[in-house]
């Protein structure tokens, strides 16, 4: 197993400014609030030669254990006691303060190796605070900058003399993979619907932040994770309010980051909540999922709030096909984050809708239902002329895209273009996926070709 380290310390000390460091790129959303970080966020970091796996945290902060506060600080915690070893970082220009020195304790509490940081040492403002950093007893501090990236080198040897002799150096992204790629899943939908409840229902553990409160999830958080010797990487993400409704800098970079979730994912779980479903904003969120061309599947949540299961599922079956016509016959599946029913049918719904969205077809049986779906409409004519169809080939899959070569492309009307789509989806068995149809002129490129 890789080394893993986590990023340890108060809030705004520059823990999501040093993972983005370490990590090589801006993948935790930055701010200068504090208390931006709520839930832990893993990634591949590199120092040098050295690879590991560094976990971004939420602030520490002395705070009640059923406040919002205190289950990020749970969080952060239990970060600390599954790592290999922690980074406590402290703000040098800030010196040590009281809350430092009462983490500082905890840390040594847990019996863990610690490396202590004092981040934001580029000037001699710094310098007070690294000489205070002593009185923690954690050991020398490594004076860094997360910002310019000074001091590196340094926190480099400080990783490698205090890590464990039983981790092991990671050997970066590339090797040692898995054959099986894990299967990327994105857990998308409206504040509040439940998202993160059901992914740590999923994993079996509290890895995710949740709570009554509306939009307690902000980063997209990544987690590895395998069910019936499949392995997949599920990213929780934070709820999409109405564009109107976003107002502020930070939530916009939160969605930012789970519209960036979606173009990366290959199947995307859209979570609604079963007593209030099929809003406007489940409707724009399930268009946006089908104009990146993703594999949807929709989980009906809070299932078990819900009275008369049958007739009501039924309803929803009717209203899903009517309100999502660009995804007819996408796959429903009720269940329930809070009591775990319906997730063995949630992934088996998961996996079939990512098969479709991988499925190709034939080229000669495509042509044959051409024909006969030729035979049976016929293309108008327009402007007094007919257009004619005459080849029909799958280019490519994730999603099934088709082209279509006729005479007129220009002028085939919209309408028949959407009863070639639905009877693609209809025979082929294509319920629930993208589907692209694409028209061009030509001939039939394999017309009078000899057969080998």
């Amino acid at each position: 197993m890789p080394l893993r380290v986590a990023i340890i310390g108060r809030p705004n000390v520059g823990k999501s400014t040093l993972f983005n460091r370490l990590i090589g790129r801006r993948l935790a959303l930055v701010d200068d609030r504090p208390g931006v970080t709520r839930d832990r966020r893993e990634g591949e970091a590199r120092i040098g030669d050295l690879h590991f796996v560094a976990i971004d945290t939420a602030g520490l902060d002395d705070a009640a254990p059923e406040t919002l506060a205190g289950r990020m600080r749970a969080q952060t915690e239990e970060a600390a006691r599954t790592a290999d070893l922690s980074l406590f970082v402290i703000d040098a220009r800030a010196g040590v303060t009281p809350l430092d020195s009462h983490f500082a304790e905890i840390l040594r509490a847990m019996g863990r190796p610690v490396v202590l940081v004092a981040n934001k040492a580029e000037s001699r403002a710094g310098d007070a605070g690294l000489l205070e950093a002593y009185s923690l007893g954690l050991g020398d501090p490594v004076a860094i900058s997360a910002e310019h990236g000074q001091g590196m080198g340094d926190l480099q040897d400080a990783i490698l003399a205090a890590a464990p002799e039983e981790a092991e150096e990671g050997e970066g992204e590339d090797a040692g993979d898995d054959p099986s790629k894990p299967m990327l899943v994105a857990i998308v939908g409206r504040p509040n619907a439940g998202k993160s409840t059901l992914v740590n229902r999923l994993i079996g553990e509290d890895r995710m932040l949740t709570g009554p409160e509306a939009g307690i999830t902000r980063d997209a958080i990544s987690v590895d994770w395998t069910w019936r010797d499949r392995n997949f990487r599920l990213v929780d993400t934070a709820g999409m309010r109405k564009k109107a409704r976003i107002d502020e800098k930070l939530e916009k970079l939160a969605v930012g980051d789970t519209l960036r979730a979606i173009r990366f994912a290959e199947v995307v779980v859209l979570v609604l909540d079963a007593t209030m479903p099929f809003e406007k904003q489940d409707l724009q969120i399930a268009s946006l999922i089908e104009s990146e061309g993703r594999a949807i599947v929709i989980a009906l949540d809070k299932w078990d709030l819900v009275d008369d299961r049958q007739k009501v599922f039924s309803k929803l079956r009717k209203d899903a096909d009517r309100l999502l016509p660009q995804l007819r016959g996408a796959l429903l599946v009720p269940v329930s984050g809070f009591t775990g029913e319906g997730l063995d049918k949630l992934m088996e719904a998961v996996t079939r809708a990512h098969a479709i969205w991988n499925r190709r077809l034939p080229t000669a049986k495509l042509n044959r239902w051409l024909s006969v779906m030729i035979e049976r409409h016929p293309p108008p004519a327009v402007s007094g002329r007919s257009i004619k169809l005459r080849y029909l080939t799958q280019s490519k899959a994730r999603p099934p895209t088709f082209i279509a070569f006729c005479s007129r492309p220009e002028a085939l009307p919209e309408a028949y273009t959407r009863y070639l789509v639905n009877a693609l989806r209809d025979d082929f068995e294509l319920p629930g996926v993208p589907l692209r149809l694409m028209l061009r002129k030509g001939e039939n490129p394999f017309e009078g070709r000899r057969k080998a």
